[in-house]
């Protein structure tokens, strides 16, 4: 009797198997109707939720994409970063950890999510140059966005790789993605038609099948210049009639949708953070829902900008917006991939409008206090620096291959000695020093880009500008953003010669290379070390109130960029970065000269 129940008990299991696979596997038709969506011949609602797997860990892809789910959402949309997947040019990494994006994909399905994919080539996003690879931007006059054949030569490769990797799961083969969006809110860019029929083509002729669409502000001249002939239109964003009715205006044969409803918004360094009401956004999803309107969420969870991958905005050619770390954007699903208030009002509401069942919501991860951390001076970085690059002139970080990070530049100040410094253009933040004192800093931001040299007694006095970029520019027309000097230097007018330039990247590479040193020389650009023992691993956020301006490094992972203005002042670390036992914390800061305690806290501040 055992062994009969054994044998049923097997045979379940591997029609069960079969059964899950066979359903994994099945084609479907998705069309553009000419009011809706199509799935199978059927109208198709989206009710999608945003996420980037690139800003979540990837231990937690599961369990965002099972949070969404928990909300009511039945597809995913997902921006795909071109620059976070060639890591060099022509070397692309589409498989190692949050680099494989298939198998984000492959785990929608398997939570029974649809997809829709937004591969770019250029996407905003608030991600460092709108996820273009800043290896485009050492070509010296180098056009984005357009037909420039060095710029599309970069994109063909791209989409050629992608291809292989996303092909495979559309809809009409057996996968989840249903839509494929072209490039990204280009109405409000350029007016290239011919740029956004090349890539349509691209995609076809690399085997994508499902239909296209676009996203684009609801106004007439955006939705003009973003369109792609028989695409789906997308609104950014699209929540009352006015809106739905322009997009038939200008195409009524195919389907409209609200491809990014805000339920948050974006915050930059030195503002207060950005909240978007509750009851607002849930006033326009119901809207949405009682019209049977398609929408996604930007952003249903918004993540991290780990490292160095947040962008920044200007809107003038002295503006500079960084963004911060914290990718939270006061979405319904914070940071840490928690519900909030605003998760459960729309959950409730989209619970009496769908016929499926949704289910439980996911238990949260379990976080983590950790006590003060002791952290001591360990290493200048003015006794690391590598072999100089001799330049007449400065030269900007692209030239070196390099991202962000910090470059130091050097020269001895011959003819004016003292009197106004100006740099043209600080790209972003600079301190300056005379013989290694310290005189001041300059912030990209507003145009200020002077200060004043006092007299010195040396006969050679010798000039150091460290500089640190902190994000290249992702959306408008100022989009073109060099780090480091961008153009030159000049001391009362005249326009100073003879650099030595040391590139100091602070990636993990660098960061691994930090060997104890003498902290002789300028007290600034100073690396602080501890040691912490866990007894088990949890999520966690560093918190940074007592350091002034830098990156935090946790067991090698660069947690990303802190900075006294606020309004961050802790950065995030999951479990998956620590480990039972010693953990390490190292921090670089620009302008701290003492070292202070470092804890762990529960939540964002």
């Amino acid at each position: 009797m055992q062994k009969k129940n054994l044998f049923k008990a097997v045979y379940l299991i591997i029609v069960t198997l079969i059964s899950f696979s066979a359903s994994a596997q099945q084609k479907h038709i998705f069309s553009l109707g000419k009011e809706a969506f199509l799935l199978d011949g059927k109208p198709y609602q989206i009710i999608s939720g945003e996420m980037h797997p690139a800003r979540i860990p990837h231990a937690y892809w599961r369990q965002r994409i099972q949070m969404a789910k928990a909300m009511g959402c039945n597809t995913i949309a997902a921006y795909i970063f071109w620059n976070y997947h060639e890591t060099s040019p022509g070397v692309f990494d589409f498989k190692t950890g949050n680099h494989n994006i298939a198998e984000f994909i492959k785990i929608c399905q398997e939570e029974g999510m649809w997809v829709l994919l937004r591969p770019g080539p250029y996407v905003c996003a608030e991600w460092d140059f709108g996820g273009l690879p800043t290896s485009l931007l050492k070509i010296p006059d180098i056009k984005v966005r357009c037909l420039d054949p060095r710029y599309m030569n970069a994109v063909t490769k791209y989409v050629q790789q992608l291809a292989k990797e996303v092909a495979p799961l559309q809809c009409s083969g057996g996968g989840p993605i249903l839509m494929v969006q072209v490039e990204n809110e280009y109405g409000s860019y350029g007016n290239d038609e011919a740029y956004l029929e090349t890539l349509r083509k691209l995609w076809l002729d690399n085997g994508i099948n499902v239909p296209f669409y676009t996203a684009d502000g609801p106004t007439p001249y955006m939705l003009e210049a973003g369109n792609v002939s028989g695409a789906a239109i997308g609104l950014d964003s699209g929540g009352s009639d006015a809106d739905f009715d322009e997009a038939k205006k200008h195409n009524p044969d195919v389907p409209a949708f609200s491809s990014e409803t805000y339920p948050g918004w974006l915050t930059h360094w030195g503002e207060k953070w950005a909240k978007v009401d509750t009851a607002s956004i849930v006033k326009e999803v119901k809207w949405l829902l009682d019209n049977k309107k398609s929408f996604n969420l930007y952003v249903i969870h918004g993540g991290t900008n780990f490292g160095f991958t947040a962008g920044a905005n200007a809107f003038s050619p002295t503006a500079y917006q960084p963004d911060i770390t914290s990718y939270d954007y006061d979405a319904p699903i914070n940071e840490q991939g928690r519900a909030t208030p605003k998760y459960y009002a729309l959950r409730n509401l989209i619970s009496q409008y769908v016929s499926y069942k949704i289910p439980p919501v996911p238990a949260a991860i379990p976080t983590i206090e950790i006590p003060a951390i002791k952290m001591e001076k360990f290493a200048s970085i003015w006794n690391m620096l590598p072999s100089p690059i001799q330049s007449p002139q400065p030269k900007p970080f692209e030239d070196f291959d390099q991202n962000q990070g910090c470059m130091l530049y050097r020269t001895t100040l011959t003819g004016h000695k003292s009197g106004t410094l100006t740099i043209t253009e600080p790209h972003d933040y600079a301190l300056i020093f005379l013989d290694g004192k310290f005189i001041d800093t300059i912030f990209r931001e507003g145009g200020k880009w002077s200060v004043k040299l006092p007299k010195t007694d040396s006969k050679n006095p010798v000039l150091d500008i460290l500089m640190e970029g902190m994000g290249h520019i992702n959306f408008a027309q100022y989009m073109i953003d060099r780090k480091g000097i961008t153009d030159r230097v000049t001391l009362n007018g005249m326009t100073l010669m003879n650099w030595q330039i040391y590139p100091l990247p602070l990636d993990d590479k660098f960061i691994v290379s930090v060997k104890q040193t003498s902290l002789d020389g300028p007290a600034k650009g100073l690396f602080f070390k501890g040691k912490f023992n866990l007894s088990a691993a949890g999520d966690t956020y560093f918190d940074m109130s007592q350091y002034t301006k830098g990156n935090v490094y946790v067991n090698g992972h660069n947690l990303g960029r802190y900075w006294s203005v606020g309004p961050q002042h802790s950065l995030y670390c999951p479990a998956s970065w620590l480990k039972k036992g010693e953990n390490e914390i190292v921090v670089f800061d620009l302008l701290q000269e003492e070292a202070a305690d470092v804890s762990g806290v529960k939540t964002l501040n």
